[in-house]
């Protein structure tokens, strides 16, 4: 019970990210305020950002009890984990229109929101949400008390459910393009005998 806030509060932070990033409610955001669009994908990682903020504090100060520890030979294996995640997560940022995600192309005067040129890094060949996927690995190899494994069991359900939902956006951009893609590369899990290879990753369209 002493975890239930925490988790109450997760549930909540995963409703908002999730309505807000929602395709409907930015055009609805534009149609209503036009002279805020620009300016839309850079407040909503404000908003992000700052609802966390209190699930971070109650974490720290209601840790829980501790569950495991990874010492030894584990640790440098769990840090390592994440050590290549984290390096994975940063080459596969090469796909994406940095400024965009960030919101920080209005503050240049590049004022797109969404792009819709289809981008695929080393390791989408083998996985469709690859900052998913190495965020996973991340949480998972830290070590655990009661707040954080509350914490890392949301997370989790939040990138399942987050991943499906952001799908939905880019069949809705992408079409075609995104079906097909779907069909040869894994969600969040990679698959030895379901992956692509470098030249269909170049050539893919």
């Amino acid at each position: 019970m002493e975890q239930l806030p925490l988790a109450i509060g997760w549930i909540l932070y995963a409703a908002l990210h999730s309505l807000l990033a929602a395709l409907s409610v930015k055009a609805a955001v534009a149609a209503r305020f036009p002279g805020f669009t620009p300016w839309y994908r850079l407040a909503y990682n404000g908003v992000a950002l700052l609802t966390a903020l209190p699930l971070m504090w109650f974490m720290r100060t209601t840790p829980g009890a501790e569950l495991w520890v990874w010492n030894g030979a584990f640790a440098w294996l769990a840090n390592g984990l994440a050590a290549v995640a984290l390096f994975g997560a940063m080459q596969s940022s090469k796909a994406y229109a940095m400024n965009d995600f960030l919101g920080l192309g209005v503050l240049g005067g590049d004022q797109a929101i969404e792009r819709d040129v289809f981008r695929l890094s080393t390791a989408h060949r083998f996985v469709r949400h690859p900052w998913y996927s190495f965020g996973l690995v991340i949480v998972w190899t830290r070590d655990m008390n009661a707040a954080m494994l509350v914490s890392v069991l949301a997370i989790t359900l939040y990138f399942i459910a987050g991943s499906w939902l952001e799908e939905q956006k880019l069949i809705a951009i992408h079409g075609d393009t995104y079906r097909r893609y779907r069909e040869r590369v894994p969600g969040l899990l990679p698959l030895p005998w379901k992956w692509m290879s470098r030249d269909e990753a170049a050539n893919f369209r």
